[in-house]
């Protein structure tokens, strides 16, 4: 039997190939943990899963859920809009929470942080209305216990939740946020980042997606009973093409679902493929959708499309 001897540059090539297969498995389960992170598992879905779909439209894009105050708020609440039953809820995510003063030359923003504040895959703020503060998007047990839920979902998985204060719905209080996003967007580079905007916390939406330096970072928008501004079509974040989900009561007495609807539909009449969502609750109030929006389906949905 014969032996062959390989030569010291056959030796060499092989290595290197054995080297590049090395760092090409490597890269492909790097690309695959990535993955991972951009989808958010499961948390308590069957508890906050949407109740009966009335009627959808545009290829779901459009959905109208049945909604009622009865089943929706009294027998999801112990003490109706004020403390949830418990088993909407896990408070164990606390450990994940802190009360922050973040300095910024815009002034300092006092916010709360739930979940990594270095390294996160997720960035989720939460932009209180009018009245509301930086409590309001951690309180556990009101809003049928979907903040405790958020909270959980970014905690769980390696992501970032957000609540802050702000000075105003104008432009001190947006150059606020920016420098909030910007200061966690620098210690999470690779992280997708999504503002929910509150009632009046959606004119905050509206101008930082204005903003050159937020409308080229930002990757989604969810106005939650909120309002409208047509200026969004001229902004970077609109030529960007940065999903926007809309939440709206039918019955909402402060934003008239119509004009919110007309909106939406505006997008679509710009471009039919935009990734724009609209949710309607059919009977909700001005309310309802901080309490009943699906977080973890719309959030997955938006990192599906985001820039």
């Amino acid at each position: 039997m014969a032996f062959r001897f390989l030569s010291p540059r056959f030796t060499h090539l092989h290595q290197r190939g054995s080297r590049a297969l090395l760092i090409s498995i490597f890269f492909l389960f790097s690309c695959a943990a990535y993955a991972d992170v951009l989808t958010l598992k499961p948390f308590k879905d069957d508890l906050f899963a949407y109740p009966a779909t009335l009627s959808s439209q545009d290829n779901g894009a459009y959905t109208v859920i049945d909604y009622r105050e009865l089943r929706d708020i009294n027998a999801r609440d112990k003490v109706p809009e004020r403390r949830a039953h418990a088993r909407y809820v896990d408070t164990g995510v606390r450990k994940a929470q802190q009360d922050l003063l973040l300095k910024s030359d815009a002034g300092n923003i006092r916010h709360v942080a739930v979940g990594r504040t270095q390294g996160a895959g997720i960035i989720v703020l939460y932009l209180h209305g009018q009245g509301g503060s930086r409590k309001q998007g951690v309180d556990d047990f009101t809003f049928g216990g979907n903040f405790n839920r958020i909270k959980n979902l970014m905690a769980g998985n390696g992501g970032l939740y957000l609540s802050p204060d702000f000075s105003d719905f104008g432009d001190t209080g947006a150059a606020q946020i920016a420098a909030l996003i910007g200061h966690y967007a620098e210690r999470s580079p690779g992280a997708k980042i999504f503002v929910a905007c509150g009632s009046m916390g959606g004119a905050l939406c509206w101008k930082l997606s204005a903003r050159k330096d937020m409308g080229g970072r930002i990757d989604g928008l969810l106005l939650l009973g909120s309002l409208w501004d047509e200026s969004f079509f001229s902004s970077p974040a609109f030529k960007r093409r940065i999903p926007v989900f809309f939440g709206q009561g039918s019955k909402d007495p402060v934003f008239p679902v119509e004009k919110q609807e007309a909106f939406f539909r505006s997008i679509l009449a710009r471009s039919k493929a935009y990734p724009a969502r609209f949710v309607r609750f059919e009977t909700g109030t001005h309310g309802t959708p901080i309490r009943m929006t699906d977080w973890r389906g719309t959030l997955n949905w938006m990192l599906s499309k985001a820039p």
